[in-house]
């Protein structure tokens, strides 16, 4: 092996320290916002209500601590590694119990690898979480390229397909000859890519927000067909489908598909315009960032997120990977290519997602679908907001591929 080649497979520990001048500098920028007038109307149909955000980032910029989350995060194994040609960071947790499945795991977008915090203990311990040794997964949860502390592309080509292939290099480089995959937004995107690749040793997936919208059903959506015989179920999907891409919330991902430089540069210079964006997404929007006592969502977590963010520079090296994929729908099993997909397929519905797949359109995305099953509560960021739900699914779902 030549030392280039040797320096590229390296895996090397990791751990990060925000620069106390970065946080300096955004606490700074908080309080100097510049701020438009209210809203004319009483719901977040224009956006993030500007009581609510000023709220908000009246606690970011007094109260907030980063360096909780942080010490978080270092006391959790951290590596990169450099994947074609890019410094991939992941955290890699083994159980303590033989025989555990390796389970890769992919955030989405507006989330990082801290969406995924929660469920790393109930899945690598499962015996402390209502679970036993058998249920046990060894679990790698890469950052995307271009998110939190991955490195940021200085080229194109960073796209689903290309990503998958670096998660299948990175399992194979930690030593693992078989695994399974999991992943919800962009990570169900990445995860089914991979699926459709069958690469060595991958034994099956895993998706929370499925690509199980059918060809036809995605035609009549978008004008260019009938609206085919559906079931009363199935009907009731389309409708909510349909009026989710005509209420606006959808337009985040208009705008990072067509010209994420451009929406960048707002994002990049401004905190509070990179919560104001995020909280477009309705993942987010649904949150009462800690005014509600039943919502196991604190602002602290949502703030932990976007933070990241900000301190290592990715609201606009993250969106790009909205244009790397071209406009396709997330959720089309068509743009997707679903129907090549031959490994077993597990599929989990949350009831606050924004698309939730009746079974009927799963079975036809996926010829070889092993597990499907709608909870009664979660939503898009499942494994944030329902960890012991969300890790109870995982075992679930891949129980018969031990």
């Amino acid at each position: 092996m030549s030392a280039t080649t040797a320096v590229e497979v390296a895996i090397r520990r990791f751990r990060f320290e925000a620069p106390e001048a970065d946080l300096v500098d955004l606490r700074r920028r908080l309080q100097a916002t510049r701020w438009p007038d209210k809203e004319t109307v009483k719901d977040e149909s224009q956006g993030a209500q500007l009581a609510k955000l000023q709220a908000l980032v009246g606690y970011w910029g007094t109260d907030y601590d980063w360096r909780k989350v942080e010490a978080r995060l270092n006391a959790l194994p951290q590596f990169t590694t450099n994947i074609d040609g890019l410094d991939i960071h992941f955290i890699h947790v083994k159980s303590r119990h033989k025989g555990a499945l390796p389970l890769l795991i992919t955030h989405g977008w507006p989330g990082s690898v801290i969406e995924l915090l929660k469920i790393i203990e109930p899945l690598t311990d499962p015996t402390a979480h209502g679970g036993s040794a058998g249920d046990a997964f060894d679990v790698v949860i890469p950052s995307l390229p271009g998110y939190g502390f991955s490195a940021r592309p200085q080229a194109p080509g960073w796209n689903p397909d290309r990503i998958a292939r670096g998660w299948n290099e990175l399992m194979h480089r930690l030593g693992y000859e078989q695994y399974v995959a999991q992943g919800g937004d962009w990570g169900a995107v990445i995860t089914e890519v991979m699926g459709r690749q069958a690469p060595a040793g991958l034994r099956g997936i895993h998706v929370n927000l499925a690509a199980a919208v059918p060809p036809d059903v995605e035609a009549a959506l978008a004008g260019t067909g009938p609206v085919p015989a559906m079931s009363e179920q199935e009907r009731a999907v389309f409708d909510a489908l349909r009026a989710y891409r005509m209420s606006g919330y959808a337009g985040y991902f208009v705008a990072l598909t067509a010209r994420p430089q451009a929406v960048g540069y707002g994002l990049t210079d401004s905190p509070v315009g990179l919560a104001a964006f995020f909280l477009w997404h309705p993942g987010f929007a649904n949150w009462s960032y800690g005014d509600d006592p039943a919502d196991p969502k604190t602002k602290d977590e949502v703030l932990d997120d976007i933070t990241l963010y900000w301190v290592t520079n990715t609201a606009t090296s993250s969106g790009r990977l909205y244009w790397e994929h071209g406009g396709a729908s997330p959720t089309s099993a068509a743009a997707i290519k679903t129907a090549e997909i031959s490994l077993p397929v597990g599929v989990t519905v949350f009831p606050d997602d924004v698309y939730r797949p009746p079974e009927s359109w799963a079975r036809r995305a996926y010829r070889n679908l092993t597990y499907f099953h709608e909870v009664d509560r979660g939503g898009h960021f499942a494994a944030w907001e329902q960890p012991q739900l969300f890790s109870e699914e995982i075992r679930a779902a891949f129980h018969s591929l031990r």
